[in-house]
């Protein structure tokens, strides 16, 4: 294979993959980065800690990826996640699995990940280039002219990895799109995906309190459209947390006119075994307010917005609760419902929904169907998938792929 003189445009997972893949070729490889540092957006997610890949079949991937699932067959199982792995570990990463076969390093510090992935770049003798915005990307008689700090720089292929539009502060602002429709390639529509939701009702939410071991039942237009089981956290504007992020990539933005969700405040007990609880409690506190009586079974913060719900007064004696009381209260515990009214906006979302359309890409090597020696990888191309790590390995398999392709 004959060396080429390579830039990779953007430095996060996808961008860093792609880089020391084709460093791996033999090729010259440049990779630029607008951040003074790689790795940022890749340094805040899963909480610092970095979910990295999960470790399912790759099989189980596609289930896990709502919408062009088919797009990403050739990557997935060119970079699989256990190579992905492999490579960690050969790079003095430590890996271990968490519930949900989510993998973190051992370390649980994302910082750690992005030094394996600069040892390798080193090791590969990639040259970065931090502090680099490009300014614009030309064709011209089978080179790539790119314009950086008022200089221009030839190269023979071009790999870009810039993200989506989600945490703008890092890097990914979706500005690049720009100059790649100016190559003649087409985005779909944009739209926050694993970002929280927005709920009625702002004044009567137990802000800051965060559930945890319920299940959620989320749905639109009265049909069901994702059930989870996990933690929920109440916000300023609405609901947030696991649960959350997870059922926010069901929704569409433009399409919540009859938005809810249903949480089961109870679920390690059915209703019978709920009622039964509830009467032996009731019997035992006779004398209790019920106000105080029900933080038996709820966290004192979410007390008073569950008694605002009841039709009965929250302040009776625990004596004096009827037959029809209790089947509101268990009603209540298994069904509370909340009203979804938008999503938060993209710039806060883990992800973005939409990109470069993969009808413009070859999926057997992310090049471009358009500009021969021009490939894509990363959150810029219309695919995205559900919380767990496959977001992430999706980064580095099309980075994979687009590096080995060129």
């Amino acid at each position: 294979m004959d060396e080429k003189r390579v830039a990779v445009i953007g430095g996060g997972p996808a961008g860093m993959m792609a880089a020391i893949c084709s460093a791996k070729n033999g090729h010259d490889v440049t990779l630029y980065e607008k951040n003074e540092k790689l790795g940022k957006k890749l340094f805040l997610t899963g909480k610092g800690r970095c979910n990295i890949t999960n470790n399912a079949d790759i099989s189980g991937f596609f289930s896990n990826i709502p919408r062009n699932s088919k797009f990403l067959y050739s990557a997935l199982y060119a970079f699989p996640n256990y190579d992905l792995i492999e490579f960690l570990e050969a790079n003095g990463l430590k890996t271990k699995v968490e519930r949900g076969e989510r993998v973190f390093p051992v370390s649980d510090k994302s910082s750690d990940v992005i030094k394996a992935f600069q040892k390798s770049l080193k090791d590969n003798k990639v040259k970065v280039l931090l502090n680099t915005n490009i300014k614009n990307i030309e064709k011209q008689d089978k080179k790539f002219i790119i314009t950086a700090k008022n200089t221009e720089h030839k190269f023979d292929a071009a790999i870009i990895a810039t993200g989506g539009l989600s945490y703008p502060s890092t890097g990914s602002d979706g500005k690049f799109f720009n100059i790649v429709k100016s190559l003649g390639h087409t985005t779909t529509k944009f739209e926050p995906s694993l970002v929280s939701l927005i709920t009625d009702d702002f004044s009567i939410r137990p802000v800051g309190l965060t559930l945890k071991n319920i299940s959620a039942k989320f749905y639109n237009s009265g049909k069901l459209i994702h059930s989870d089981f996990g933690e929920l956290l109440f916000t300023h504007w609405g609901i947030s947390g696991p649960l959350v992020l997870s059922a926010s990539a069901h929704y569409y933005s433009d399409n919540m006119d009859d938005a809810y969700v249903v949480l089961d405040l109870k679920s390690a007990l059915n209703e019978q075994k709920l009622e039964n609880r509830i009467l032996s409690d009731i019997n035992l506190n006779s004398n209790k307010d019920f106000s105080n009586f029900i933080r038996g079974y709820l966290p004192s913060s979410m007390v008073p917005h569950f008694i605002d719900r009841l039709n009965f007064n929250g302040e009776i004696k625990c004596n004096m609760i009827t037959k029809e009381n209790r089947k509101e209260i268990i009603y209540l515990l298994k069904n509370y419902r909340l009203d979804i009214t938008a999503k938060r906006g993209i710039s806060e979302a883990i992800i973005t929904r939409g990109g470069i359309s993969t009808k413009e890409i070859n999926p057997s090597t992310m090049e471009s169907k358009i500009i021969p020696e021009l490939y894509f990888a990363g959150e810029m191309i219309d695919v995205d998938a559900f919380t767990g790590g496959y977001n992430l390995q999706i980064a580095f398999s099309t980075g994979y792929l687009a590096g080995l392709s060129v």
